[in-house]
């Protein structure tokens, strides 16, 4: 196959399988939370990826991110993309706060992305792309209400959704800031910078917020091993590249397909319940993610 027909292949399996690899973080979080402290486990997850990404980076000799203005903002995407985001969901979920809720707090980035895109990036967001972004919510709704143990809003403890508000506005700042400001840089080198300030945040904040609880099991291996190699390594990396090719609102907008395909993972891995109402739910994001996506 030529080099060029392999590139324009890889560039449209992008999306896709980012979404794909990013849905899976359910599975970590199933199989790792019982077994840890929430940052507890993000902060051995972050300390393995930049052991691992150093250890890649010096011996494929990549180059290293050239000014300390590149490293600021390197870091500062990372603290936003990586502390802030997971740690606000994991945190999240450890205090009791449904998946359910959790996600679709978060499905509300690619609604606040495009609010702000066009005031700190001068992104123009179509009538298009404003009713892809409304139609991937409301599917995102019917996706996640769909699920049997859907807890109303009503018997939800405020404090609860302090960490999982932070955690959508820290993404969304993130994607933005890195878009703005360090779009270009070597992926595995990159990877260190971003997630170092990450662990030294994290790891900070688990006496004070948690503890060092870690029960070193078998599920618990599975989850981190899965979440520093496929999350943290491969969706990260995926993630970068998008937020380097395309604009904020269309990267934003995929995020509205990861509750459709994680309930698709969580219907073939665990046999859970699929209803016809979190099926037309898929269809309606689907929908609504090709719009987001269409420029014109």
């Amino acid at each position: 196959m030529p080099t060029t027909q392999f590139s324009q292949l890889w560039l449209q399996a992008m999306p896709l399988l980012f979404v794909i690899l990013w849905s899976t973080g359910f599975i970590g979080a199933k199989f790792g939370l019982p077994h840890a402290d929430a940052l507890a486990f993000l902060s051995i997850r972050y300390a393995w990826v930049i052991v691992l990404m150093t250890g890649i980076a010096l011996v494929t000799k990549a180059p290293w991110p050239k000014g300390l203005r590149l490293w600021i903002h390197l870091g500062i995407a990372g603290l936003l993309l990586q502390a802030g985001y997971l740690g606000g969901v994991f945190l999240a979920i450890g205090h009791g706060l449904p998946a359910g809720i959790t996600s679709l707090v978060v499905g509300m980035q690619p609604l606040l992305t495009a609010a702000l895109a066009g005031w700190l990036l001068h992104e123009t967001v179509s009538r298009k792309q404003w009713l892809g972004i409304v139609l991937g919510l409301i599917g995102v709704f019917m996706v996640i209400s769909g699920r049997a143990n859907m807890t109303s809003l009503d018997k939800i403890d405020p404090m609860q959704l302090i960490p999982v508000v932070f955690a959508l506005f820290s993404i969304t700042l993130g994607t933005l800031y890195q878009k703005k400001f360090c779009p270009h840089f070597d992926l595995r080198t990159g990877a260190v910078v971003q997630f170092i300030p990450s662990l030294i945040i994290t790891a900070l904040l688990v006496p004070v917020l948690g503890s060092w609880r870690i029960e070193w099991t078998g599920e618990f291996i599975f989850a981190l091993a899965w979440l520093v190699l496929v999350l943290s390594i491969g969706a990260i990396s995926l993630l970068s590249l998008l937020i380097r090719q395309q604009g904020a609102v269309s990267v934003s907008s995929l995020f509205y397909l990861t509750p459709a395909v994680t309930a698709l993972m969580a219907w073939i891995l665990f046999n859970e319940h699929l209803s016809i109402l979190q099926i037309t739910g898929m269809v309606v994001a689907i929908l609504g993610v090709w719009l987001a996506r269409k420029t014109t």
